[in-house]
């Protein structure tokens, strides 16, 4: 469970005791919000991440412990940086350099929804316990498999991660630093091997469960309980 606690800011806050249930028809509800609202509109934007600093603030999350967490929207932030300069349209110079108008705008739009979302899906993240938020699922009736994958693979992540880091440091050991394309064929076959080693251990963690009377099917709440231990 180390991975999920790697996101979550344990605290005591109203936020943190909310049923994960409703933060998670909360940060449904929020996104569908952001995503219709109009790229004009752009004092709905502030108003929405005033929303979140006063969700933020009451939970007492660190805002660094959200910040280092933001990397994940670096794609969308390259896209951005990107999309002003390869969009058609009526061209405007900004900062010496011509862009596309509609591109800039969309490049705007697309950066302040995609940072409203990570940021407040990391606030949930940070404020509900993997195994909590598996249970409110379960209450919002999604359907039983996905809430069983989602168990294993809460589970099983720091177990493939500490399989990549001990391949990691065998190939330190042996000298190996990738560096330029031509070590990309390395990389692949390593990739390759944690994957085939992913797969053979899924194979017989489910014949380990058929053994003991698995029918496909857990009792209500037995996912939390398996992600919890």
């Amino acid at each position: 469970m180390s991975v999920g606690h790697r996101l979550l800011a344990p605290g005591d806050s109203p936020v943190h005791r909310c049923p994960a249930h409703l933060k998670v028809l909360g940060l449904l509800g929020f996104m569908l919000l952001v995503v219709a609202t109009p790229a004009a509109w752009y004092p709905a934007y502030g108003g929405y991440l005033l929303v979140l600093a006063v969700v933020i603030g009451v939970a007492r999350v660190p805002p660094l412990h959200l910040l280092r967490r933001m990397v994940v929207e670096v794609p969308f932030v390259v896209f951005a940086i990107v999309l002003p300069f390869v969009a058609h349209g009526e061209q405007v110079e900004v900062l010496g350099l011509m862009v596309s108008q509609p591109g800039l705008v969309a490049a705007g739009t697309l950066l302040a929804k995609a940072t409203l979302g990570v940021l407040a899906g990391l606030t949930l993240a940070a404020t509900t316990e993997p195994h909590d938020l598996l249970v409110g699922l379960e209450r919002l009736r999604l359907p039983s498999m996905l809430v069983q994958i989602m168990s294993f693979m809460v589970r099983y992540l720091d177990v493939v991660t500490d399989d990549l880091r001990r391949q990691h440091i065998a190939l330190s050991s042996r000298g190996f630093t990738a560096r330029n394309p031509r070590h990309w064929p390395v990389l692949a076959r390593s990739i390759g091997a944690l994957f085939i080693r992913s797969f053979e251990r899924g194979e017989r963690i489910h014949l380990a469960m058929l053994s003991r009377g698995w029918s496909g099917k857990m009792p209500r709440g037995m996912s939390s309980e398996m992600s919890n231990r």
